[in-house]
Parts: structure tokens; C-alpha cells; sequence
């Protein structure tokens, strides 16, 4: 069944028409060529317009699109001999995140990210890639493994972000990701990461640090989702479009802020257009930064890669003088508008 987006059905609406005229003259009583040939070319522009421009919310929208491949999808496509691993040791199987170790053009390492669901019953096994900390104890733990095998670690992100019920917070989900933050910062090995859909907040941190971090074209990868941050801000969460163009996070952004190392192009119209395509892509990718890590001693690996995330943001040296007389002069302000208060 085909799924169009709101701004998508310009598309939608030629493609039929192509297809109505292909129907009547298929029995040969009718030549349509001509006509047929006009609308595809006027569907080839409408793509190319569309596709070519597109904000920051609509790509938000392909990269939550129902049919757009997961993580099973790219180690079935890039990797072989697949081995999928389970359970944290301390508390359960979590369907949302999946890893095990694989071949990738005949080298072992290991593979792991989100997985989301395709219908109803797999969204509710997978909990809608919103990982709980079992997930990340569990990513955790095959990365030690990678570590004392020597071999690289590829992580595919897509959640919108890690799941924030109850029993989770219970369980530990904001120091497990912290863990997994600090962990990643000083494993010894290649880690590369790819924001194939979604990369929200710590749920995509969890399993974020690497030493290249790239985005697909159409995905996003944001301390908050739109929704979220409109929530937030304007109290109102059908401003998600206005926020999702503010918080800069789309791939292009990202790139040009220096948050990510690369950005994987996709097929147009988006990664579920051609799934052919997308997987060589992001296997060209994956070989190029491998590539660039080999060889490089471990210790080097978590250096470069302290260094790295060290260079993310800015900010300002000052004398501690400076900082005291700053604030002295807060609190004073502060004091006074208590007092204002009081009276």
C-alpha cells in the first residue's frame, strides 16, 4: 500500500493518473504514449522541487516514515552470518534494542541499534524503538565483548528516545545511558554511528558515541523531539514544525555546526524509495570511515575521540575574579526582588 506525507501528494496524484493511463491503453485500442510521457516528465519536476526543498519538519516526517528501512533491515542487507545476542544479565531481553556480531565484507565486528516495528503487534513487542535500560545494560555488554575480541562496533540510531515509564526510571535509565556515555568514551576499539531515522535525546545517546557519527539525509538527530520542545516553549505541540526548524537538526545543520563527521545521501524521496540504493550507500560509508580508523592503537582511538566531543559547543574562559564578581552582582539582584516581593 502506497503511504504518501501530506506534501507528497502533488506525487501521489500524478503517479495515478500515469498509472490510469497505462491501464487504458494497455489493451492496445488507445495510444497514450504522448500523454504519458508529459505527465512523467512533469512528475519528475514535482519530485526534484518537492524533495529538493524540503524544511526541517518534513524531513522529520521521511524519517519517521512507516516504511522506512530499520536496523534489521541494514544488517540484513549489509552484513552476513548474523548473530543476534540477548538479554542485559540483570534483568530481561529488550526487543527495542538488537545487536550480535556479524561479518561485514568478511570482517567480524559487532552491529547494533533501535529496531521499531512494522504493524501494531511488533510496535508493542519493540515498544516503538524507545529502548529501556536492559537495552542499553545489553548494548553495553556487547561492546565489552567487541572490546576483548578487538573488534569494531557499528551502531545504527533510530528512537525517538529512551522510553521514560516508570519502571524504567526505576530500573535506572538515566545513569544506564549515563554509563553507556562514559563506557563508549573509553572503549578501545572503532566505533562508528549512523542516525538512520530518528536520534533523539538520550535514547540516542545511549549508543551514540563514536568516533565518526553520521545522519542520513532525511533523519534527525536533536536533544528533543519537535513535539517535545514545542510543548516546552510554546505549550503547544502543533508548533513542532516552527521547533523543529529552531533546534538546527537536520543532517545539513548538523554538518555545518561540526556535531557529526558525515551525512549518508539517500535515494530521492528517501530511504524507503530504494532500499537497494540506500543499503550500498551506507555500506560505501561504513568501509570509507573504517577504513580511516584501521590501524590507529587503542589508546590513540579514545584520545582522538575525547578530543573530539571536547570540540562540541562554545564557550568562554574567564578569570575567577570575573566569575566571583558575576555572582556577587546576581545575588545582590536577586536579594532585591525578594525584598520587592516581600513588601
Amino acid at each position: 500500500m502506497m503511504i504518501a506525507l501530506d506534501f507528497e501528494k502533488p506525487i501521489l496524484e500524478l503517479e495515478k493518473k500515469i498509472a490510469e493511463l497505462k491501464n487504458l491503453s494497455a489493451d492496445g485500442s488507445l495510444n497514450l504514449d504522448s500523454e504519458v510521457k508529459k505527465l512523467e516528465s512533469r512528475l519528475e519536476v514535482a519530485k526534484k522541487e518537492i524533495y529538493h526543498n524540503l524544511t526541517p519538519w518534513q524531513r522529520v516526517q521521511i524519517a519517521r516514515h512507516p516504511r522506512r528501512p530499520y536496523t534489521l533491515d541494514y544488517i540484513q542487507g549489509i552484513f552476513t552470518d548474523f548473530v543476534e545476542f540477548h538479554g542485559d544479565r540483570t534483568f530481561a531481553d529488550d526487543k527495542a534494542l538488537v545487536g550480535g556480531f556479524a561479518l561485514f565484507e568478511g570482517r567480524p565486528c559487532l552491529v547494533m541499534g533501535h529496531q521499531k516495528g512494522r504493524d501494531a503487534k511488533e510496535n508493542i513487542m519493540r515498544n516503538f524503538g524507545s529502548a529501556h535500560p536492559e537495552g542499553y545494560r545489553k548494548a553495553l555488554r556487547l561492546m565489552y565483548m567487541a572490546q576483548k575480541f578487538g573488534l569494531p562496533i557499528i551502531a545504527f540510531v533510530d528512537t525517538p528516545g529512551a522510553y521514560p515509564g516508570i519502571g524504567a526510571e526505576e530500573r535506572g535509565q538515566a545513569y544506564t545511558i549515563a554509563v553507556n556515555i562514559r563506557e563508549m568514551a573509553r572503549i578501545e576499539v572503532p566505533i562508528i554511528v549512523c542516525v538512520i531515522g530518528e536520534g533523539g535525546s538520550g535514547g540516542a545517546l545511549g549508543i551514540g558515541v563514536g568516533d565518526r557519527v553520521l545522519v542520513m539525509e532525511n533523519a534527525y538527530y536533536s536533544v528533543i523531539s519537535p513535539e517535545g520542545c514545542a510543548a516546552i516553549l510554546w505549550k503547544d505541540r502543533t508548533k513542532a514544525p516552527e521547533a523543529a526548524a529552531a533546534l538546527k537538526l537536520t543532517a545539513k545543520d548538523l554538518l555545518e555546526m561540526k556535531l557529526i563527521d558525515g551525512i549518508v545521501k539517500e535515494p530521492l524521496g528517501g530511504a524507503h524509495k530504494n532500499f537497494q540504493e540506500i543499503t550500498e550507500t551506507t555500506r560505501q560509508a561504513i568501509h570509507q570511515y573504517l577504513k580511516e580508523l584501521e590501524g590507529i592503537g587503542g589508546r590513540d582511538l579514545v584520545e582522538a575521540r575525547y578530543q573530539k566531543f571536547r570540540t562540541i559547543g562554545v564557550y568562554q574562559e574567564a578569570q575567577l575574579e570575573t566569575i566571583e564578581k558575576i555572582f556577587v552582582k546576581s545575588e545582590k539582584k536577586r536579594s532585591r526582588k525578594k525584598m520587592a516581593s516581600a513588601k
